[in-house]
């Protein structure tokens, strides 16, 4: 990418509104020089503050397929700071016992739902053992809660039954809901189920044999056929872990399953990876957030990452970040039940303006946000690849 030319004083980003073609909304969303306010160049856009505190580096030309999102929950970056990702000045939005007798709701998915926001949340009872619960909130702030568990519906009492259920992600495919989760099925495995109102799940057969966990599926199909991320493990707490991705035609019977990415390289990724939210399809490929784990004297640590994928074949990387977006830092992600800890689960995109409200667990105890702008995240993949 080069730089851009001097009379060139914006940042574009394009929305391919699912499909549509190319009548997109073209945005002009920040001035370089800080100086004027966001104009209009083609189609249909609405003025906007600007999001940034600093002037990206590149013009970074980035659509993004999806919807827009005008009233996702938005913070603009402080003044001075200089992360690709910041932080809710409120966080965490979900704190220590949001329900009776529940310790700790965090590692959930969060998605756009009628005029507000929905999500599977996993909860943790007195006893440790995690359920999946669903929330509601107008602001995605904000959470009302389930006080049960979720109810799944299955005709086969072998798939039905349950022994706990936990870290779950909700991709929208084709109008239907899916949830997957780390299943136990005599260890660890993913679990799927499906949903139009998020009242009633059906529960499907179990994706993999045991042992796996972060089944992530991608919110489009390839040539007729699911695919989905995971990362295979043990019984355990995994002291190791590469992403692959493995394809279906009807959820039931997977196969042609394909090496995606490994660990090692720096030390914040070294012992193990796993993929996040459901990517994000961009021009420049899938935006995946993921978290890499690396083992320190006082136990594992989780930040967040990122890779861009191939968008045809994405088992290939095109690039991966060889630094991470975020890592513990703030008192609720160094305090809790497993100190050290950045997971994120869900992410909402304006496909509109390229911004982010990633939703992560923190210290497996609280639920917590942070922002960022998708363009400025695929400029920074690029420019700054992991060597392999």
């Amino acid at each position: 990418m080069t730089r851009p030319a001097a009379s060139l004083k914006s940042r574009t980003i394009e929305l391919i509104n699912n499909g549509a073609p190319p009548a997109y909304y073209r945005l002009l969303a920040l001035p370089l020089d800080g100086t004027s306010s966001p104009r209009l160049t083609a189609g249909r856009a609405r003025r906007m503050k600007p999001a940034l505190s600093r002037p990206p580096p590149f013009l970074m030309h980035l659509k993004i397929v999806g919807s827009p999102l005008p009233h996702i929950p938005w913070q603009p970056r402080p003044a001075g700071n200089q992360d690709l990702i910041w932080r809710y000045d409120a966080n965490p939005v979900i704190g220590r016992r949001p329900l009776p007798r529940v310790t700790g709701i965090y590692n959930s998915a969060v998605v756009p739902w009628k005029d507000g926001f929905i999500g599977v949340f996993r909860t943790e009872g007195m006893d440790r053992v995690p359920h999946l619960h669903v929330g509601r909130s107008a602001d995605g702030l904000k959470f009302t809660f389930e006080p049960k568990p979720i109810d799944f519906r299955c005709d086969d009492p072998e798939v039905r039954k349950h022994e706990y259920a936990y870290d779950p992600r909700v991709t929208l495919i084709d109008g239907v809901h899916y949830v997957t989760w780390c299943n136990g099925y005599h260890g660890p495995t993913i679990g799927i189920a499906r949903t139009t109102d998020f009242v009633n799940f059906e529960q499907l057969e179990n994706a993999f044999l045991p042992y796996n966990r972060n089944g992530v599926l991608f919110p489009r199909k390839f040539d007729g056929k699911f695919l989905m991320l995971s990362r295979p493990s043990d019984t355990g707490h995994t002291p190791f872990g590469d992403i692959f991705i493995s394809e279906t035609p009807d959820l039931v019977h997977w196969g042609r399953h394909r090496h995606v990415a490994g660990r090692g390289g720096p030390w914040w990724q070294g012992t193990k990876i796993g993929a996040g939210p459901s990517p994000i399809e961009t021009s420049e490929g899938w935006l995946l957030l993921y978290h890499g784990v690396t083992t320190t004297c006082n136990g594992f640590v989780y930040s967040m990452g990122g890779m861009l994928l191939d968008l045809e074949q994405p088992w290939k990387v095109i690039a991966c970040a060889k630094e991470p977006f975020l890592v513990p830092e703030a008192p609720y992600e160094l305090t809790g039940f497993v100190p050290g800890v950045c997971f994120p689960v869900g992410c909402l995109c304006d496909a509109a303006t390229g911004r982010l409200a990633i939703y992560y667990g923190a210290a497996d105890t609280f639920s917590a946000l942070c922002f960022g702008q998708a363009d400025e995240l695929v400029q920074f993949i690029k420019d700054n690849p992991l060597k392999t």
